[in-house]
């Protein structure tokens, strides 16, 4: 009778662990998934760019066959993609030598952009915004910047005051990232034909310490 008994809380005690096991790996697969899409979906785009030079073209994200990350992304952004007909858009998390695009830093901006009806270039942060911070500047128009006598232009891009086309930092420190979305573009249909000459280039000027 004893062995009897002493088995069956065996066999309770060993299903319970199995359980208990199965329980515990799947809240663990729960929080690592929710974890990385997290992580993915944060910043930018994940997959299917097209890096040229400092610069990332993302042909595909507004297009019927975008990614499921690139649609989560757009979810969460609460933005409406261009589509292919529309235009494209380019981003920049790193200047040209390599290095992440910091708050703190003052950066350069020049030459041109590639053929396009109108474009935008934009700057953010990661993260939320700073409610003490005050509104400033977060963008550029086509139609508003100024040029020099070759159609060529310079934005300078900081945290202090600069004369001309200044953009300032959307935030005391952390890294930014820049947006230049191009409407009514031919490359919008052949990303290959850009090169790094086509879009403006990004030098580090200095850092605030």
């Amino acid at each position: 009778m004893g062995r009897s008994v002493g088995a069956s809380v065996g066999r309770f005690l060993h299903k319970t662990s199995q359980v208990g096991l199965v329980l515990y790996a799947l809240a663990l697969g729960a929080v690592l998934g929710l974890a990385s899409a997290d992580w993915a979906t944060r910043g930018g785009y994940p997959f299917g760019g097209v890096a040229i030079g400092a610069w990332t073209a993302w042909p595909r994200t507004g297009s019927l066959g975008a990614d499921p990350y690139a649609r989560a992304v757009n979810a969460r952004r609460g933005e409406i993609p261009l589509a292919v007909g529309e235009g494209m858009l380019v981003t920049a998390a790193t200047d040209d030598a390599g290095e992440t695009l910091d708050a703190t830093c003052t950066y350069r901006l020049a030459g041109i952009t590639p053929p396009a009806r109108a474009w935008t270039l934009t700057i953010a942060g990661r993260g939320a915004r700073d409610p003490a911070r005050p509104p400033m500047r977060e963008g550029f128009t086509s139609t508003e910047i100024l040029r020099e006598r070759d159609g060529r232009f310079v934005i300078m891009v900081g945290p202090e005051v600069e004369p001309g086309n200044w953009l300032p930092s959307p935030r005391a420190s952390g890294p930014v990232r820049l947006a230049l979305r191009l409407y009514d573009t031919p490359v919008a249909a052949s990303t290959g034909s850009l090169d790094r000459d086509s879009l403006p280039a990004i030098t580090r000027l200095g850092c605030r310490r």
